[in-house]
């Protein structure tokens, strides 16, 4: 018998394509109908944000393509309201689509509002566009010979800061981070990354915070000011106030409670993912990255397929693996971790570590057009006994 059960996924980032077109292949047959909805066609490669930020032109990607042959229904629109209650999505103010479950995935962008003048005189990587302004103003800088600066150690940071500086040797690239450089990694490949920041001519200030950006101007918190003639912002994210508008319940940064299923506590019928769920297993909480993201697609895929079939549905289990990073296009450095992301003892650099990133960035496309065909593996690592308790 035919089932017109409705599964809607927000957002078609990389956890929700990834769930959209596994659990496409997962219920091929059943009836079942999945939409995707997202704000824009384009389909964005995050991981490659800031080499479009130094000036790159990269492919472009069409999620409409990406779905081909998977029967996941495309709707390009932004989802304005959840009814919970009625379990209905308001998309643009007009269009409203029904569920029986909602795969919430709306993923994260940079926060540019708790520090002064970032919104009025910062750049972010929060998309393409975002990043392509960034590039325009970058030509404009880097044929006068300024200067830029780039707010947030991360590896974000780090990569755009590298990348920047590559693609413009005549700029000078100041990162600005209230941490340690990579204090995330093993001292040595913290040297190593230190080395690589130092070769590319990018000066690195620490230990203090962005107390406002000014039109051609950082100003930091002990009282010095940085010039700036185009600043990168990379510190701090937010999320959507959507899960929290439509009373669903979410945690004091706005991520959805989550259950060892990572379904939510308040209404089981939505399962939230990537960035946009408060996931914390036995070792401590899992932070918004790609590496963890696509796991939680792969998961939640799964788990509805089990669901929808009445079978039962084991805990979600995930482990750290690697801290990729690149230094440019002709370096990188590779931090294996244990599952918590603290830094194992191996690490990896220079050309094989290029190799590594670059597979790494490439992988999620890859993974889409062969889970068409098939159930596609992403989880590296469980975590060993770290998770075998389930996340609470």
């Amino acid at each position: 018998m035919t089932d017109h059960r409705q599964i809607v996924v927000l957002g078609a980032g990389y956890t929700g394509m990834f769930t959209a077109v596994r659990l496409a292949h997962r219920i091929r047959r059943t009836g079942v109908r999945i939409t995707l909805v997202n704000p824009s066609s384009r389909f964005v490669e995050r991981l490659r944000m800031h080499q479009i930020a130094a000036g790159q032109h990269l492919a472009r990607h069409r999620i409409a393509n990406l779905l081909a042959g998977t029967g996941v229904r495309f709707v390009e629109g932004t989802a304005t309201t959840i009814e919970p209650e009625t379990r209905r999505i308001t998309v643009d103010g007009d269009m409203s689509l029904g569920y029986d479950t909602l795969v919430y995935a709306l993923g994260s962008s940079t926060d540019t509002g708790t520090v002064p003048g970032v919104d009025a005189h910062a750049f972010t990587l929060n998309g393409p566009e975002c990043a392509g302004r960034f590039a325009a103003r970058l030509t404009e800088v880097a044929a006068a010979g300024g200067t830029v600066t780039v707010c947030g150690g991360g590896l974000t940071g780090v990569e755009a800061a590298a990348e920047i500086a590559e693609s413009h040797p005549g700029l000078h690239v100041t990162l600005i981070s209230s941490d340690e450089v990579g204090g995330m990694m093993g001292a040595k490949a913290r040297a190593y990354l230190h080395r690589s920041l130092d070769r590319l001519g990018v000066t690195t200030v620490t230990g203090v915070r962005v107390a406002k950006v000014l039109p051609d101007a950082v100003e930091l918190s002990d009282g010095r000011t940085v010039r700036s003639d185009a600043c990168l912002w990379t510190a701090g994210v937010k999320v959507s106030p959507l899960a929290a508008d439509a009373g669903i319940a979410t945690d004091e940064r706005g991520l959805i409670l989550v259950d060892g299923t990572l379904r939510s506590v308040s209404h089981p019928e939505i399962h939230a993912i990537g960035d946009a769920a408060a996931v914390r297993l036995a070792w401590g909480p899992v932070h918004g990255t790609c590496q963890s993201g696509l796991p939680t697609a792969q998961y939640t895929a799964d788990t509805i397929a089990r669901l929808l079939r009445g079978r039962t549905v084991e805990p979600f289990r995930f482990g750290y693996f690697h801290q990729p990073v690149s230094l440019g296009r002709g370096d990188a450095v590779i931090q294996f971790t244990k599952a918590d992301d603290s830094p194992a003892r191996w690490w990896l650099r220079g050309r094989a570590a290029v190799a590594y990133k670059e597979f790494v960035s490439g992988s999620p496309l890859l993974t889409y057009r062969l889970s068409k065909r098939m159930n596609v593996t992403t989880v590296v690592s469980k975590g060993g006994r770290a998770t075998r308790r389930p996340a609470m």
